[in-house]
């Protein structure tokens, strides 16, 4: 189960030369937080950054934010901006476990419906045809209490495929309605967010 949910974009310019800085600079107390086999996985990460950050594995990535999170763990805004500053933007997250499992949910069943596995590292194309997928399924779970909804019919004459899929998702799985008005509010967050951006978006699950 996920704890929680962090979407990030990433700067690798940036991490090439200010991460791997610190990392290097830092890397007396970056060791003793990597045990077992500190030096090896520091040194695979430090290769890995200064070619791109994301070729680092989801553990390693997860690693680099534990230990920010600890550094910097009296103010998590200071840790989103040191974050920031060596090249990685957590522009959004899902703190709860109920509302990332859900999320996480809906994304595996969108997986299957589509036979195609989405990646931790995922084309914001691909990511952005989740999130209207998502705004559809939760707006016809939720139409009963909202039947207008703009962002919604905005988007369907252009995505009816995506459309028909959450309807037909609709028709197949029991879903606990009581968390889908905080969903919609995440895909419509994260629409908004994204739906410019041409890069990569990485998910990140902290368990």
């Amino acid at each position: 189960m996920a704890e929680e949910l962090y979407f990030i974009k990433t700067n690798p310019t940036v991490a090439k030369i200010n991460l791997y800085n610190k990392l290097s600079r830092e890397e007396e107390n970056i060791l003793k937080f990597l045990q077992p086999e500190a030096q090896k996985t520091l040194e695979t990460i430090k290769e890995k950054v200064k070619d791109s950050v994301e070729e680092l594995t989801q553990e390693e990535l997860l690693l680099i934010f534990q230990w920010f999170h600890q550094v910097y763990s009296a103010d998590h805004e200071e840790t989103k901006t040191q974050l920031f500053i060596n090249g990685i933007d957590l522009f959004y997250e899902i703190p709860t476990t109920l509302h990332a499992d859900n999320f996480l949910q809906i994304l595996s069943d969108y997986e299957k419906l589509l036979k195609q596995e989405m990646n931790y590292i995922v084309d914001s194309k691909n990511f952005n045809q989740f999130l209207i997928y998502g705004i559809f399924f939760t707006e016809i779970l939720n139409r009963k209490q909202h039947p207008d909804n703009i962002l919604c019919e905005y988007l369907k004459p252009d995505n009816q495929n995506l459309y028909l899929l959450a309807e037909n998702q609709y028709n197949l799985k029991d879903f606990n309605t009581a968390v889908v008005p905080d969903l919609q509010h995440y895909f419509t967050d994260l629409y908004d967010l994204t739906k410019f951006y041409k890069g990569s978006i990485i998910k990140l699950e902290q368990e």
